[in-house]
């Protein structure tokens, strides 16, 4: 078959193409709003409610008042997105008489993308802008590695993890966090402590007591316990925790005690963190199955995969406390830039939970940071509406790849647009646009198998 320019028209009607379910574009939008809006409702409810939740305690009237109005809005923001979309395409065929590969679907995305996130609260803009463009970089990615421009790196997702938290690392050693608050220097100061940052006077060094044994009145002498084990236990654990605490750390440390005990305690920290994260959310994504197999809990709960998050946490907080503190026993000093050979080496630990959205995250969150940084101190220019725009652009970009190519598409992106959309999406007749090489059809037929989803107007076809 023939391959056409990308730029060649296809004669195909938006009948065909966007809605071959009815034969009015009315309708076809009006039936994308309401299961939006069903759908939308359901998303939505639970994140509000989780926000609520994670505040610890029990809302007031006007936090309700203000929670219920957020919920709507985004709400209407994501329904917004989804019909836009079908009238975008729609009005393109009758005013062009024609698609073509970027009119198909991308140009219609944009100007829907443009519209719907105006509707949003511009608070949430840019944590909308950042999500889906971290799923617009894995795509990209993935539509340059099916043309054979670029080849996949091993460990790539680790040296991003790695670039990005050192330059994260560095920005929270500067003390940056005073003067542009962003809650990902709320995560770092959890997981490494103030003691990493420069401003921060060092704290002075305490002298052991022989006392330091004794300080803790559940072990005194005169205290008993039902079993001596326990007793036995606690004590040798207070006698290590006090050696360690008492080990000598450099004058440019800020950390209260020794340089091992500091290192040892964070790690031990954030690797019960991550460990307590993934039982608890094996036990609520996974109770149904529990209760049917109670063998599966012990097989579960027993294996490797339970522990990883928390030797990734663990392991990085360890190695990262580690480095900076050796670096200064070395150099007799300390410098900001020590974040960068210490984030590197830290993201090795990275390997224990390597993931691509991850990744992209933190490397999408680190430029927001340095961007705005840049800005505030003059070395970079305000772009008027950079955070729409880039809303738009990578949402145009996904849009499209799920009309065109979508096996370069994140497979939970396509479950998504499956979901709000009803199931339509997979009715699109796509066939006209395979002139363009790229195998549209065979990939929406194996994109389905693989996501296990089917159109649910399929009956109304035959």
């Amino acid at each position: 078959m023939q391959v056409l320019s990308k730029m060649t028209p296809v004669p195909i009607t938006c009948l065909d193409y966007v809605h071959p379910w009815t034969q009015s574009c009315t309708v076809a939008t009006a039936e994308l709003m309401i299961v939006g809006v069903q759908y939308c409702l359901r998303i939505y409810a639970a994140v509000y409610a989780l926000s609520l939740i994670m505040r610890g305690r029990i809302p007031s009237l006007p936090e309700l008042k203000k929670t219920l109005r957020g919920w709507l809005q985004s709400t209407a923001f994501l329904t917004t997105n989804a019909f836009s979309y079908s009238i975008m395409m729609c009005t393109i065929r009758r005013l062009m008489g024609n698609y073509n590969f970027y009119t198909a679907s991308y140009v219609p995305a944009f100007f829907a993308a443009l519209v719907s996130i105006m509707v949003e609260r511009s608070s949430r803009r840019a944590l909308l802008a950042l999500y889906v463009s971290n799923v617009a970089t894995e795509t990209m990615w993935n539509i340059l590695q099916s043309r054979g421009f670029v080849k996949s790196i091993p460990h790539g997702e680790i040296a991003i993890f790695g670039l990005a938290t050192s330059m994260l690392m560095y920005c929270f050693r500067k003390n940056r966090q005073e003067t542009y608050r962003d809650s990902m220097f709320d995560v770092v100061r959890f997981a490494i402590g103030d003691s990493e940052v420069m401003k921060v006077a060092p704290v002075p060094t305490e002298e052991p007591t022989p006392a330091v044994r004794e300080s803790n009145p559940r072990v005194s002498k005169g205290k008993t316990y039902p079993l001596p084990f326990i007793q036995a236990v606690l004590q040798a654990y207070l006698q290590l925790t006090g050696r360690l605490k008492a080990m000598g750390k450099h004058k440019l440390c800020r950390h209260r005690h020794g340089c091992l005990y500091d290192t040892l305690s964070s790690g031990a920290r954030m690797f019960s963190i991550g460990l307590g994260i993934q039982v608890v959310m094996k036990m609520v994504l996974q109770m149904r199955k529990f209760i049917c197999r109670p063998a599966l809990m012990r097989k579960t709960f027993l294996s490797k995969e339970i522990a990883r998050l928390g030797l990734f946490l663990g392991g990085f907080t360890s190695i990262y406390k580690m480095s900076s503190c050796l670096l200064r026993h070395f150099t007799n000093s300390d410098s900001p830039m020590f974040a960068f050979p210490s984030g590197l080496l830290a993201s090795v630990a990275f390997a224990f939970y390597s993931d691509n959205t991850i990744a992209l995250y933190i490397m999408w969150k680190t430029l927001q940071i340095t961007y705005n940084w840049g800005i505030e101190k003059g070395y970079l220019p305000r772009v008027p509406g950079f955070t729409v725009l880039l809303y738009a652009t990578s949402t145009a970009l996904l849009f499209h790849a799920a009309t065109i190519e979508p096996e370069n598409l994140r497979p939970s992106y396509w479950k998504f647009l499956h979901s709000i959309s009803g199931g339509r999406i997979c009715i699109m007749d796509r066939s006209g646009f395979d002139v363009y090489g790229l195998d549209t059809s065979g990939q929406i037929r194996r994109m389905m198998e693989l996501c296990k989803t089917e159109p649910i107007l399929q009956g109304q076809l035959s």
